[in-house]
């Protein structure tokens, strides 16, 4: 309803919170993102640090005379190095064992001299999903040594607790960091977005409910950006809107008075249509030969009040819609024409409409559309008129094409405007405004097609709809 206040909407629907929830969001993309790689380097470490450790673990092989230790030593040694048994290549193609003879079963391999990034990733999700134990085999060169290759076997359940532990880390990082920057990010675009996106709202608002009060307005801001610009845009269309709502409502004041005064013009001139028709009986030669000229303002009187109080009417044209044909249509306002006063001149009406196009419109309204354009063509000086209609984009295209003397430069810029556009001196101007009041009423419109010193066209459309009956196809008018 015009003018009632709307409830503003609960932050869980409003701009705000679905920027919030956007930026949580992406950032937590993005921290996915970074995971993986992440989690993928972690493994990698580990596994490098057990390398380290299994290398250290086997010096202690290089310092007894046999190259070998203990069984509670050594046990110790793969104790402190987690590993199961340890290979160690030197460049010098010497080669130290550490561990038992006896060994687990190997579930999976891993080499990495074989530095495959997508393979580290893929390597790394798979242990996180895995829920039993494995075995595995790890080759790579030593962090100490880089000729020395280290060859271990060793449990991967401590591994992917360590990966489960770092996992929890960084998912607590990236809440820390998606709070921080979703806060920074809303804060920043609720200041320079969501306030301004407010007030704009608002002063709509206030400005729908109360159109006249200058309160309601926008005051100019000094943003040169896009909010800026739609700030200062939007302060200048309250504006242009009030002031032409203040002269809408002082041009209304003046239609009502000016029916009333016309009203009681037309009462007057009536008076004088009777004295005028008294003067005519008169004897005096004088008398008679100033009664045509009389009666030719008495009569431009009475058309001027007719169709002041016509176009001064509230609201569009009432339709009450019929089918019928159009050539009939076009024909009858010949005839009209032909029987009034403008039959005093040689004038040619040539109906050209095929008589098979059905409308779907106001009869009286388009009679009279109609009627004023032959009309007007006649009054500026056209001998003859050809009325023809075609089928033209979904549309009935009728034009009227006269042979007069064209239409002034000037009167082609108001063609359109009330009391404006007439092009004869004593002329309201108010025919083609009629005109176009009722073809956009039945979905239309009117326009000049052309006019030159040979002629003018005027066009005008009515919708048109194709209807199928059988095997016979008609395309017919309809509002």
């Amino acid at each position: 309803m015009a003018g009632q206040q709307r409830t503003p909407a609960p932050f869980t629907h409003s701009l705000s919170a679905r920027l919030l929830v956007l930026t949580i969001f992406f950032v937590m993309i993005s921290e996915v993102l970074i995971y993986a790689p992440s989690v993928a380097r972690f493994r990698q470490s580990f596994l490098v640090e057990r390398i380290a450790a299994a290398h250290l673990a086997t010096l202690a092989l290089e310092a007894m005379p046999n190259h070998a230790v203990s069984p509670d030593l050594q046990q110790r040694l793969l104790e402190r190095s987690e590993t199961y048994h340890v290979v160690l290549r030197t460049p010098k193609r010497h080669m130290f064992a550490l561990g038992a003879l006896e060994l687990p079963s190997i579930d999976a391999t891993y080499d990495l001299r074989e530095p495959v990034f997508f393979g580290w990733l893929a390597d790394a999700f798979v242990t996180l999903v895995q829920t039993e134990n494995r075995v595995l085999r790890v080759i790579a060169p030593s962090p100490q040594d880089p000729g020395t290759v280290v060859e271990i076997l060793m449990d991967e359940a401590p591994m992917r607790q360590a990966m489960y532990d770092f996992s929890v880390r960084i998912l607590a990082l990236s809440l820390i960091i998606s709070a921080i920057t979703a806060s920074l990010v809303f804060l920043t675009l609720r200041w320079l977005m969501v306030r301004p996106m407010e007030r704009i709202t608002e002063s709509m608002m206030k400005f729908r409910a109360d159109p006249e009060n200058a309160e309601a307005s926008l005051p100019p801001g000094d943003r040169v950006d896009e909010i800026g610009v739609a700030q200062r845009e939007l302060g200048v269309m309250q504006q242009e809107v009030r002031q032409a709502l203040r002269q809408r409502r002082r041009l209304a004041a003046l239609g009502s008075a000016v029916a009333k005064i016309n009203h009681d013009l037309r009462n007057s001139l009536a008076t004088a249509v009777l004295v005028s028709d008294r003067l005519a009986d008169s004897d005096d030669p004088e008398v008679r030969r100033l009664v045509p000229r009389l009666f030719e303002a008495i009569d431009r009187a009475v058309e001027l009040c007719s169709q002041t109080l016509s176009f001064a009417r509230d609201g569009a044209p009432k339709m009450e819609t019929t089918r019928f044909a159009l050539a009939d249509l076009v024909e009858e306002v010949g005839e009209g024409i032909r029987n009034s006063e403008l039959a005093v001149d040689a004038i040619v009406w040539r109906n050209e409409v095929s008589p098979d196009i059905q409308v779907d419109a106001d009869r009286d309204q388009i009679f009279r559309a109609f009627t004023n354009v032959g009309r007007n063509a006649f009054q500026a000086g056209a001998k003859s008129v050809i009325a023809r209609a075609e089928f033209r984009f979904g549309f009935i295209c009728l034009s009227f094409t006269d042979d007069g003397p064209g239409i002034p430069q000037q009167a082609r810029e108001n063609l359109f405007a009330p009391f404006a556009g007439s092009t004869k001196k004593d002329g309201t101007g108010l025919g083609l405004v009629i005109v176009r009041d009722i073809m956009r009423a039945h979905g239309g419109d009117v326009t000049l097609g052309s006019t030159t010193e040979e002629g003018t066209t005027f066009l005008l459309e009515l919708p048109a709809r194709i209807e199928e009956e059988g095997e016979e196809k008609s395309l017919v008018g309809s509002r």
